[in-house]
């Protein structure tokens, strides 16, 4: 089975670290064409169309604004047996269905992390595929992070959420590491501590510990942590968070009115 990205850009770029067996990259940047060969030792080429003739497996790893140009391009190509997977935001699967032969179609939001096999991934797929099928498209997905499979209808919010997400917290860790330097510390100083907290935080998390019970964990009455705290919730940052990811989920519903 033969897999091609149209599209050579970072996403791609994590996804072919974890894809197995042949890959084929359409690419429109000769130095980027000439990294990929060189770093994955991938075949590359300046053809969409090649990439739609000549493999099973097709993943659109280009931007919601290119998708309609794209699609055009090698609808001709897309025949009933081949799979199309887009990991653009907002394009949804009836869009795709309506431009292309193959009902074989995969809507997918990954996220940044996943350059760092650390991502979180949602898939959306219409039931017509083969366990088989299904665990091809998993395998390459499931090799750079963590994979749930949920509704399209929730592909919006999922993009607000963990799309989204990674830009929310570096935003919150920006904000850290000023303050810290506000407070007297080193910039380098206050980035590494703001970093490394983050980075345990969520380690911490993962191991199933709540965040309520976290928070808990930390704060003592009276204390440091719970001073803070009363300032969050003075300023209303549950209201804040909740209005950011709501004007992304509704930034992302927009992008997705094309079907």
């Amino acid at each position: 089975m033969k897999t091609g990205f149209i599209g050579g850009g970072n996403m791609a770029e994590a996804l072919i670290k974890g894809a197995k067996g042949k890959i084929l990259v359409s690419e429109p940047r000769e130095d980027r064409r000439q990294y990929l060969e060189k770093t994955y030792d991938v075949e590359t080429t300046l053809s969409n169309m090649e990439v739609a003739n000549s493999c099973d497996i097709i993943i659109l790893a280009v931007k919601p604004q290119n998708m309609e140009t794209v699609l055009d391009e090698i609808s001709p190509a897309v025949t009933e047996g081949k799979t199309v997977v887009s990991i653009a935001a907002g394009v949804t699967l009836g869009y795709l269905s309506s431009r292309l032969k193959t009902k074989r179609l995969v809507r997918v939001m990954p996220n940044t992390p996943a350059l760092v096999r650390e991502g979180m991934t949602v898939m959306s797929l219409c039931e017509c595929f083969s366990d088989d099928a299904v665990s091809a498209i998993r395998e390459i997905f499931m090799s750079v992070g963590e994979l749930v499979v949920l509704p399209e209808k929730y592909m919006d919010a999922v993009t607000a959420l963990s799309g989204s997400g990674p830009a929310f917290i570096a935003l919150f860790i920006e904000a850290m590491t000023e303050a810290g330097t506000k407070l007297g510390l080193d910039e380098d100083i206050a980035s590494t501590l703001a970093v490394q907290t983050a980075i345990g935080t969520a380690g911490l998390l993962k191991t199933g510990l709540t965040p309520a019970k976290l928070r808990e964990m930390v704060t003592s009455p009276g204390g440091t942590t719970a001073a803070g705290l009363s300032v969050f919730r003075e300023k209303r940052l549950n209201d804040i968070v909740s209005a950011a990811l709501t004007s992304a989920r509704n930034r992302a519903g927009e992008l997705g009115r094309r079907d």
